[in-house]
């Protein structure tokens, strides 16, 4: 009897320091955390199997449920992103940019004049991914690229200022249209609305955006839910060639500087 009691009690140790290091694995986030906390809980089990610890054994049998499903509310963002950025392209029709070099410049000569009247934008540049949820939010237009339009779109007193701006094959699609917030909660504080949109949809989708910010005057992209702050103009659009022209964009994107969130 004594002996029985010793091995439960040796077992409910044994569990208690798997969940504590599961624990600290979640703690650090991170998609690859969710495949290490599952491949621990994986071999866990079958060790305990070929030891016979019969009461762990039952344990994570009925444990086994919950914990994926908690994992995956935990890593819900990384598990969208991963999903996104990986099995989500064989699903998605690869969207062509028709964006132009001329184009690009039209665009940033734009985002200067903003910078100098101290006014901020968001520009968002679908590629694989549909946007239609985030276009249908706003007032479509359909207009051709001009510094002029987009530089009277984000005046202080017209009533598509605060939204984003949609670019997609070389046409103003739509203004005014909202973003969804970004859940990260390593963000500096420094940043605002804008950076938090931006880098929200970018963690939605493979969206490039583009941000002025009205503060700082810092001109910032957006994409692979990271942001990359205060760039130059050639650093802007040759990342923005780059990013349109490829498949991987983690692959082809140039380095740019990465501010930390």
């Amino acid at each position: 009897m004594a002996l029985l009691i010793i091995r439960v009690v040796v077992q409910i140790l044994i569990l208690t320091a798997l969940f504590y290091y599961v624990y600290i694995s979640l703690s650090r986030g991170g998609a690859a955390q969710f495949a290490y906390a599952i491949a621990i809980y994986i071999f866990a089990y079958l060790l305990f199997m070929v030891t016979g610890l019969e009461v762990l054994v039952r344990i994570m049998k009925v444990c086994a449920l919950p914990f994926v499903a908690f994992l995956c509310v935990l890593y819900q963002i990384e598990l969208r992103r991963a999903f996104v950025q990986g099995f989500g392209r064989g699903l998605f029709k690869r969207a062509s940019s028709k964006t132009s070099s001329e184009e690009i410049d039209a665009i940033i000569s734009a985002c200067n004049t903003l910078v100098q009247a101290k006014r901020g934008a968001l520009i968002v540049f679908p590629r694989q991914v549909p946007i239609k949820n985030i276009i249908e939010t706003g007032t479509r237009l359909n207009a051709d690229i001009s510094s002029a339009i987009i530089v009277t779109i984000f005046e202080h007193d017209t009533p598509l200022h605060d939204g984003a701006l949609v670019v997609q094959d070389g046409r103003i699609v739509a203004a005014g249209c909202y973003l969804p917030l970004s859940q990260q909660r390593d963000i500096s504080a420094s940043f605002g609305t804008r950076h938090r949109a931006a880098l929200g949809l970018a963690e939605e989708s493979d969206s490039v955006v583009m941000i002025v910010s009205e503060e700082t005057g810092a001109i910032s992209l957006a994409y692979g839910a990271n942001l990359y702050y205060n760039l130059d103009n050639p650093s802007l659009k040759s990342t923005l060639l780059a990013l349109f022209n490829s498949f991987d964009m983690r692959a082809s994107a140039p380095e740019v500087k990465d501010e930390e969130k």
